[in-house]
């Protein structure tokens, strides 16, 4: 059974940084892919960022050059590293672990971030 708990949320000014953690109780063998969404009020969830088992990464054009996802996979978790935020960076985030090639996801409960001066 894997849960998966977030931390690292919060609120903080523009240009301001927070780093993101995500904890999967359990055990998962090399999760097929960790990743990270954001929902903000009003609009679509969206892809923020994903690192697969062997830590190739990608990320939205939005964050691209600001944020970093890394992965510690004997620990299984998954962090998002965030650097000079900006309003629109405002959301909640969830991450999520996709086990392997067949599915399955898991979801964290999502932690608010809010970027304001």
């Amino acid at each position: 059974q894997v849960q998966l708990v977030e931390s690292g949320g919060g609120l903080v000014q523009p240009g301001g940084s927070l780093r993101l953690s995500c904890a999967a109780s359990g055990v998962i063998f090399s999760a097929y892919i960790m990743g990270w969404y954001r929902q903000a009020p009003g609009k679509q969830r969206e892809l923020v960022a994903t690192a697969t088992a062997d830590l190739t990464t990608n990320y939205a054009d939005s964050v691209k050059g600001r944020f970093t996802i890394s992965r510690d996979n004997a620990k299984n978790t998954v962090y998002l590293q965030m650097n000079t935020l900006k309003p629109e960076d405002t959301a909640v985030y969830y991450c999520v672990v996709r086990p392997s090639l067949i599915g399955g996801d898991y979801w964290g409960q999502g932690t608010q971030v809010t970027v304001s001066s």
